[in-house]
């Protein structure tokens, strides 16, 4: 299963390329989903594996993977479904399903005081639904989430659970962040313990990709079970995979830019983002004289949510020509233009 994991992950991670919507680990906790809803028109695969040992003298390795595969919609809503393989929520039934709706509708990015959002899903181990409401906040580097969950009971009695979880992730650097959550039911069980979570959150440099470091005594990430601590510690990563469709179904646009570009009157700027090649004719942009030429280094994980941004699909990392304000994720290096063209190939490129 982690065997075909892997190849599921490598090949869906090789379509998502650099152009993928937002969908990150970065700003939430292991257990906790802080609201995000990704953007309208991506798919997103998400693949996390928890791991813990027995005693000596087996000292035996067990893997406890969940997958999620979900698609964001209109409307700031994301539908999908959680997948765990070795779930621990009710007996004789490994095969934990939890089918979800996420709407979020507030957001910080907006103008709104926080991020909020609403979830309702339906457990197939736990044979009942469950439903969330979370709340989070950024306050400079230090982003605080609060959720309200109400759950069906795994128990043979049924019935229905209320649990309550609080978290935080503090940003050490622009790819580097620390995360905790905990969370517990108001009626624990015997054997349910309050739970909690602990680790690092990474950006992979020039992806869309975003990685999860952590401690956890919690056997998955859906509602049910990281609602429900265990008395046993397991660790474990969670990798996040966008892929947007309209790459490859139509809608999308060139990862280029034109050939040529005028400024606005009284100057401008251009993008030095090199041109695609085609059918072996050179390509360069042009310069207008009085104008400037911006060389930018962009960081990729912070433009992706930029509403409104035309080039939101690729993450913002190209300046549009005629931009007037600078990037806070980019190093910009500004050269006055004194001739033009600039080509990009000094000679023709011919294939054969």
């Amino acid at each position: 299963m982690l065997r075909r994991g892997c190849l599921i992950a490598a090949t869906l991670s090789a379509l998502a390329g650099r152009a993928s919507g937002a969908q990150t680990v970065f700003d939430r906790t292991p257990n906790l989903a802080g609201g995000w809803v990704g953007s309208a028109g991506v798919l997103h695969f998400n693949f996390l594996h928890r791991f813990s040992i027995s005693s000596a003298p087996e000292r035996k390795v067990t893997n406890t993977p969940t997958f999620l595969l979900a698609a964001g919609l209109p409307g700031n809503t994301l539908f999908g479904a959680t997948y765990a393989t070795n779930s621990e929520l009710s007996p004789r039934y490994p095969n934990e399903w939890e089918f979800f709706g996420r709407w979020a509708p507030f957001d910080q990015e907006r103008g709104n005081l926080v991020d909020a959002s609403i979830q309702a899903g339906y457990n197939l181990a736990a044979e009942g639904p469950d439903a969330e409401a979370s709340v989070a906040r950024r306050l400079g580097k230090l982003r605080v989430l609060g959720a309200l969950r109400v759950l069906a009971d795994p128990a043979d009695d049924g019935g229905t659970d209320v649990a309550v979880a609080g978290g935080a992730v503090f940003r050490l650097t622009r790819g580097v962040a620390l995360a905790a959550d905990v969370a517990t039911l108001t009626d624990r069980a015997p054997g349910e313990d309050v739970a909690w979570s602990a680790g690092v959150n990474l950006v992979i440099p020039h992806t869309p990709h975003t990685l999860s470091l952590h401690a956890t005594n919690t056997n998955n990430a859906s509602l049910e079970s990281s609602s429900r601590g265990t008395g046993e510690t397991r660790y474990g990563f969670e990798f996040t995979i966008p892929v947007t469709l309209s790459r490859y179904f139509g809608g999308g646009r060139e990862d280029s830019v034109p050939p040529s570009a005028a400024a606005p009157p009284g100057g401008g700027y251009a993008d030095n983002r090199r041109s695609r090649h085609r059918q072996g004719r050179g390509t360069g942009f042009h310069v207008p004289a009085g104008a400037t030429h911006r060389r930018a280094r962009h960081d990729d994980h912070l433009d992706q949510r930029r509403p409104g941004d035309p080039y939101g699909d690729r993450g913002g990392r190209q300046l549009r020509v005629g931009s007037d304000r600078e990037r806070s994720a980019a190093s910009v290096a500004v050269l006055q233009a004194r001739h033009l063209p600039l080509p990009l190939h000094p000679s023709p490129v011919h294939e054969g």
